[in-house]
């Protein structure tokens, strides 16, 4: 059967007759310490110390080589015309180059994209190149390349467009290109929908039968790539890609690829960039989230950074963000990060109500395996957060859709047990447009077509997961008693930095600790602060979203946790950030 072709769970449409309400609750999760290192890994690890041979191995590095590669290599790890594509596109830009042609950078509006969009329009015009930033407005055009924006674009003298981290599935879009004149290089990494669009050359590393090692670039991976192609091939001016691989290291680490292999390498490379504070707009980024910049960590960007340059897009215009990372202005730098930091506050209230009002929704709803909910005063921008939030908190696929009119646009969060996009692929028939990743998706559908949509997810979602022990496991590095945990622990850690999706942080489980303090804090008392000790070890805590504990917190709990590094005027402690609290001696 053709994967593409749409069909409902099982070939049959769903049981209409025989609703069943479901009210969801939070799930509990699983803890579990990994697997004991296998003796042959062992062995080939032999030159590390026993107990950082363990955390190379519950990373999937199995071999000295890995190793080597895991801990030693820095920036672009493959040759970019490995990437099918590539030589026609470099020699298109040339020849653009070469005549002065008005070239477009494309970009999605999210900071994957407008990082890379920020990168390739940087190097182009270093190149001398007649460069301009195309970003779409999330709630005019919507995800993906828009035919009026080429049409635009078309009638100001462009004559070639370079999508970044979008386009693979806009194929009748690149078809009105070409009867426009336009050439596209469409480069994105989202999977492929079916036929590929008719542009000049499509690079993604995803493509069918595509040859280049890395298929989990992000969209600025990809655009870094196509950069460096580039730069290889023309002498003069000499330019140095890697002045810009700062940027790259956002797109990843904020679009959560996996960071392993190659992607490891480029956002180490990365990271140490933007310690550097070479880019103003990302160091006043930085000082407007109380990050220090010439310490900052993936986490920092996942967590501090990215939210607010996404915020811009969510809220308002993604052009504030692109503008950001652009300016060369220290002024300016200041006031559009005070902005966005502004834009954040604003995003973090608003996914507050709608997950609430999201949670009515879903109560008692006909799906148990899918959460999904379409309202008309959800926010466009923010309808993923929403999704994202819900499956945390229940752990299931969500689908949080705002309806505008006639038509709804809808962001989804998934689990590993349920590739949404794959899963979307066989509902194709009713969207209009639709794509994304394993984990997160979105799509645009009419909304007289909303409950048929609901009926087959439902009915695709329990096909999928119902009778399957469907719970989320937290695995931990180490089950140490906390009074053991080695007092410079946080050294040997950070050769696991940069950390992120399949390269986790240093998990630790420690049971029957003590709460000896503790204190509700942040938005109406949303995390949780704590005292804990065991033995004469005491240490300070945070449990984020955990507010609701705080009265049936007993005196003695199970934590599982990561270590982090804290500064306080001027002090530097350990603190504990907790993942899940659990009464002590209750896993």
């Amino acid at each position: 059967m053709d994967e593409n072709q749409p069909v409902t769970a099982g070939n049959s449409k769903p049981d209409r007759t025989q609703p069943h309400s479901f009210t969801p609750k939070k799930i509990e999760k699983k803890w579990q310490t990994q697997p004991e290192i296998t003796p042959e890994a062992a062995a080939a690890l032999g030159n590390y110390p026993q107990g950082f041979r363990q955390l190379l191995f519950n990373r999937g590095i199995l071999t000295a080589e890995k190793a080597e590669i895991y801990l030693e290599k820095e920036g672009s790890l493959y040759d970019p015309f490995l990437l099918d594509g590539m030589e026609t596109a470099v020699q298109r830009i040339i020849k653009a180059l070469d005549h002065g042609e008005a070239i477009a950078v494309y970009g999605d509006y999210d900071v994957d994209g407008i990082s890379g969009t920020a990168l390739l329009v940087s190097v182009l015009t270093c190149l001398g190149a007649n460069a301009q930033a195309y970003i779409p407005n999330r709630f005019d055009e919507g995800y993906g390349v828009n035919t009026q924006a080429l049409i635009e674009l078309a009638a100001q003298g462009v004559s070639l467009v370079i999508t970044v981290d979008c386009g693979i599935r806009s194929v009748s879009e690149i078809i009105t290109a070409n009867e426009l004149g336009l050439d596209i290089i469409l480069s994105d990494h989202h999977y492929p929908g079916g036929p590929l669009p008719p542009a000049l050359a499509v690079i993604n590393p995803k493509k069918p039968a595509d040859a280049y090692p890395n298929k989990d670039l992000s969209g600025a991976g990809v655009a870094y790539k196509i950069a460096q192609a580039l730069a290889g091939r023309i002498s003069t001016p000499i330019i140095d890609v890697n002045d810009y691989i700062d940027l790259v290291a956002l797109g990843t680490v904020a679009d959560i690829v996996p960071l392993m292999d190659e992607n490891r390498a480029l956002v180490k490379a990365g990271i140490k960039k933007i310690r550097e504070g070479t880019n103003i707009g990302l160091r006043a980024l930085a000082g407007a989230a109380r990050v220090d910049v010439s310490s900052i960590k993936s986490r920092d960007i996942g967590f501090m950074l990215a939210p607010r340059l996404n915020a811009a897009g969510r809220i308002d215009s993604a052009r504030i963000a692109f503008d950001l990372l652009m300016t060369q202005d220290p002024i300016e730098a200041g006031e559009l990060a005070c902005k966005l930091d502004d834009l954040n506050r604003q995003r973090q209230n608003m996914v507050i109500s709608m997950a609430d009002l999201a949670r009515q929704e879903i109560n008692g709803s006909s799906q148990k395996n899918i959460l999904i909910s379409f309202r008309p005063e959800y926010a466009q921008g923010v309808v993923g957060l929403v999704a994202s939030r819900l499956t945390d908190d229940f752990y299931r696929p969500s689908v949080i859709g705002q309806i505008k009119g006639d038509v709804a646009v809808a962001s989804c969060r998934s689990i590993p047990e349920f590739h949404i996009t794959r899963h979307l692929d066989m509902c194709a028939d009713l969207f209009e447009r639709h794509g994304g990743h394993e984990m997160a998706a979105g799509f645009t559908i009419k909304t007289e077509r909303i409950e048929e949509l609901k009926l087959r997810l439902g009915a695709l979602s329990d096909e999928a997961l119902t009778g399957k022990d469907i719970v989320p496991n937290l695995r931990a590095d180490y089950d140490i008693p906390l009074r053991k945990i080695p007092a410079n622990i946080l050294e040997s850690i950070t050769l696991i930095e940069p950390t992120g999706q399949n390269n986790p942080e240093v998990v630790f489980i420690s049971r029957n600790v003590q709460v000896v303090w503790k204190k509700r804090v942040g938005t109406d008392g949303t995390h949780l602060s704590l005292t804990v000790k065991d033995g004469n070890r005491i240490y300070q805590a945070i449990a984020f979203r955990r507010g609701e504990m705080m009265g049936d917190l007993p005196d003695y709990v199970d934590l599982i946790y990561t270590l982090m590094r804290n500064e306080y005027n001027g002090l530097i402690s350990t603190q504990l950030n907790v993942i899940d609290i659990k009464p002590a001696g209750g896993i």
